[in-house]
C-alpha cells in the first residue's frame, strides 16, 4: 500500500510551484507605481478604488489596465 502511493506521488521534476504561463502572467499582472495619475487616464472605464489600505487603479471591461500605487 505504502509503495502504491510513493508511485502515484509526482518526482521533484514535476512539481512546479508557482509556475505559470507568460500568459497566465500577463492577465493577472499588475503594474506597481509611485504615481497613479497618468494609468488613471489611460482608459474611460479606469476607476481608482482603495481597498486594503491600497490605492488601486481597476477597469472591469479590460482587465490589462490593473495597478496598484506603492
Amino acid at each position: 500500500m505504502r509503495m502504491m502511493r510513493e508511485l502515484n506521488r509526482p518526482q521533484g521534476h514535476e512539481l512546479q510551484h508557482g509556475a505559470a504561463t507568460r500568459r497566465d502572467e500577463q492577465e493577472t499582472a499588475m503594474k506597481v507605481r509611485n504615481s497613479l495619475r497618468s494609468l488613471k487616464q489611460r482608459h474611460r472605464d479606469c476607476r481608482v478604488v482603495r481597498r486594503k489600505g491600497r490605492v488601486y487603479v481597476i477597469n472591469k471591461t479590460q482587465k490589462k489596465f490593473k495597478a496598484r500605487q506603492g
